[in-house]
């Protein structure tokens, strides 16, 4: 392996630490991103049925904000109880923009680096023809040169398809899935302000 980094030449190790931080990022939101972790769907009913057994305290609302994203976004929601049903989901709403933002941390250079990753193969590809070009001479052929410059040309290239697809892949994946995540938050916030509003039973 170690051979084969060096064959390639400097032109592979941005694609290495590329693809090391891809592969970070994946891993941190594979385990950031899941559904018990951001909205657990069991969290508004407990909150309902404290609501109306014990009422709204501070106590209540910091734990429920403690609990989750969800949680956040309810607990604004129940700290506004008191007041008019606008008040109460524009609360909502802005604490929603901040959970938003939160779900969507690291997919930009997630993206990023998938967008930049076939550029970076191609820049080694050009750097290895440069080598190639370079190998010939009056005198000949320079075999080491040659060899060198071809295999910077086709590993560059392949290590950067290599980032780009997976890397693609993870990042659409979790766009869409911080998406339903903001959808769902979305319908379960405005069935707590019907609710505590008395325009609908649960």
């Amino acid at each position: 392996m170690f051979a084969l980094i060096q064959a390639s030449g400097w032109p592979i190790w941005p694609l290495l630490l590329a693809s090391v931080i891809a592969l970070a990022l994946i891993i941190e939101r594979l385990t950031t991103l899941r559904r018990s972790r951001i909205a657990p769907p069991d969290l508004l009913d407990k909150v309902l049925a404290d609501l109306r057994q014990k009422g709204v305290s501070g106590e209540m609302a910091n734990r429920v904000a403690a609990h989750s994203p969800l949680g956040k976004v309810l607990a604004a929601g129940l700290r506004n109880v008191t007041s008019s049903r606008d008040v109460m989901k524009e609360a909502i709403e802005e604490s929603g923009r901040v959970v938003a933002h939160e779900l969507e941390r690291f997919l930009t250079t997630l993206g990023t680096i998938a967008a930049i990753s076939p550029l970076m193969g191609l820049f080694g590809t050009i750097v290895g023809m440069i080598d190639i070009f370079a190998s010939q001479s009056a005198a000949g052929t320079n075999p080491q040169q040659l060899a060198q410059g071809i295999s910077t040309a086709l590993n560059s290239t392949g290590l950067g398809l290599i980032i780009a697809i997976p890397a693609t892949i993870f990042w659409r994946h979790f766009r869409a899935l911080v998406d339903s995540f903001v959808i769902e938050m979305e319908q379960q916030a405005i069935r707590l302000v019907e609710v505590v509003h008395g325009e609908r039973r649960a």
